[in-house]
């Protein structure tokens, strides 16, 4: 399964890359805000750093909801890196233009999939990644890994090529949850990610060889 980062924080991707374990970053218009970046020259600029730190998919968001200026936006994004992955909603004009993308050879990301029925529609479509949102269904008291399971089921029924991205991964049990039920890539926050070193046996494990160690050589 790969590891991708939910964050535009370039200390955070740094650490993250650091780790050895990074394999891509996901980034959304409240998370630029989030860093202050405002303004497209400032936004573009920012992308660009991001593709300096990670050699892997970064995926970068259009504003836009209508087709044509969807297009553009997505189009001016990938000229920026070959690792730029165009982040576009599950809407209409959304899988329009996902379809789009797909025939021009655009890597492109569907994001807000709450249902199955979505997440074919971005396959048929032909989305590199599709995002069911795990931890925002959990808030209204669905259970967001079961759509992944369906997710995994529906396109290993007929070969869909679309990886599984599970979004809006709140922890560590998420996460490995994902990986059992077979999502390609989970994306979340860097506190998930460094959670997973951590276990108390682990911790008291480590005092205990460190004293030892100590005493053996006082």
């Amino acid at each position: 399964m790969k590891f991708f980062i939910d964050t535009a924080n370039l200390d955070e991707i740094r650490e993250a890359h650091d780790l050895g374990v990074l394999d891509g970053v996901t980034t959304n218009p409240s998370l630029m805000a989030k860093e202050g970046i405002v303004g497209f020259d400032n936004v573009m600029k920012h992308y660009k750093a991001i593709c300096e730190i990670v050699d892997g998919d970064i995926s970068a968001e259009v504003i836009a909801t209508d087709y044509e200026t969807m297009i553009k936006e997505g189009e001016d994004l990938a000229q920026l890196h070959p690792n730029i992955v165009v982040k576009v909603p599950m809407i209409k004009d959304g899988v329009k233009a996902i379809k789009y993308f797909s025939d021009k050879g655009i890597k492109t990301n569907c994001t807000l999939v709450f249902t199955a029925g979505q997440a074919l529609l971005a396959a048929k479509a032909g989305a590199t990644y599709v995002s069911p949102f795990v931890g925002r269904l959990d808030d209204i008291a669905t259970d967001g890994l079961v759509l992944i399971e369906q997710i995994r089921q529906i396109y290993d029924n007929y070969g869909y090529p679309t990886e599984i991205l599970a979004a809006s991964v709140r922890h560590v049990m998420h996460l490995v949850q994902c990986a059992e039920i077979g999502a390609d890539v989970v994306t979340c926050p860097l506190n998930v990610i460094t959670a997973l070193l951590n276990h108390p046996l682990t911790d008291s494990g480590l005092a205990k060889f460190l004293a030892d160690h100590k005493k053996a050589n006082s």
